[in-house]
């Protein structure tokens, strides 16, 4: 994934954040969390996933929640939306 990848997701959830300021943010911060996780035991991500897909009440407003996750359940990635359409998906 490329540090414009990183900001392009940003950015589809609200944040606005330079390329540049990703890659500062590595050089700066990946050996402390390499440091900090090393003690978790990381395999390779399972190919397997499933994309769940629910329609949610919020302050009275219906919205849907997208969420990815693994076969052990674990949440890889979520959107939160109030359409549902294919653009809201990807």
């Amino acid at each position: 994934m490329s540090y414009a990848n990183v900001s392009d997701i940003l950015a589809e959830r609200g944040i606005s954040v330079h390329r540049s300021t990703i890659y500062r943010w590595f050089i700066e911060y990946a050996p402390v969390l390499r440091k900090k996780l090393k003690r978790y035991q990381f395999t390779y991500p399972d190919s397997s996933w499933q994309l769940d897909e629910t329609y949610i009440k919020v302050n009275g407003k219906w919205f849907y929640l997208y969420r990815t996750i693994n076969k052990h359940g674990t949440t890889l990635d979520f959107y939160f939306s109030p359409k549902r359409n294919k653009n809201a998906a990807y």
